[in-house]
């Protein structure tokens, strides 16, 4: 028998209060030393209810992987390339850098961590990781199709350099109380700059 709308529905809700609550968890105490009873209590629900949804933390892991993958590649598709390739990645590195919560960077970090100590859960952040780089990489190779910045670039060693350093900030806000993440995208878009040999603002490039 299929299930009803609401039915669906209120499951739904439910995957998205356990996967919140687990966030929650994972941001104060760690993934490793967060237990299932803990995350029960978060959600305030039943451990046999809880295991309906998710037999592990795992599980749960992949679940908040799955979930900011489709919001990441929600955020790639509609990107407006039409207003040119810095200003589309300006607005993800605002997005990123500055505007997420201090709980959300917590929780990224503890992840990349307990991926050295789970072989499920690398897996699902290597997956992850290799989306955005898709994702980045496809985003500079549409950009030089139509000229914007030139077609001889490595993009992939581009794309690294990127992640490299948006995974540096990440960093610096998890570890130091009152980074100003934000004030460091102007040098990112410096560095971007130089590194898709586009020149700044005002000058113009040289031929020779």
């Amino acid at each position: 028998m299929a299930m009803s709308p609401a039915v669906k529905q209120r499951q739904s809700d439910r995957r998205v209060d356990i996967l919140e609550a687990a966030q929650r968890c994972f941001a104060r105490h760690g993934f490793h030393s967060t237990s299932m009873q803990q995350i029960c209590a978060e959600a305030g629900m039943s451990a046999g209810n809880l295991y309906r949804y998710f037999p592990s933390k795992e599980a749960i892991i992949a679940g908040i992987a799955e979930r900011d993958r489709a919001e990441v590649v929600a955020e790639f598709e509609a990107a407006d390339l039409s207003r040119g390739l810095l200003a589309t990645l300006e607005g993800l590195a605002r997005h990123h850098f500055a505007e997420r919560s201090d709980e959300q960077i917590a929780l990224c970090i503890e992840i990349t961590s307990e991926s050295h100590r789970s072989p499920e859960v690398a897996r699902i952040y290597q997956a992850f990781d290799a989306e955005v780089r898709a994702r980045i990489s496809g985003m500079l190779r549409f950009a030089a199709g139509r000229g914007e910045i030139p077609s001889d670039l490595d993009f992939d060693a581009i794309t690294e350099m990127l992640l490299i350093m948006a995974d540096g900030v990440w960093m610096r806000r998890a570890i130091e109380p009152g980074f100003d993440a934000g004030a460091m995208i102007p040098m990112f878009m410096g560095i971007t700059r130089h590194l898709l040999r586009i020149p700044p603002d005002g000058v113009k490039e040289s031929n020779e």
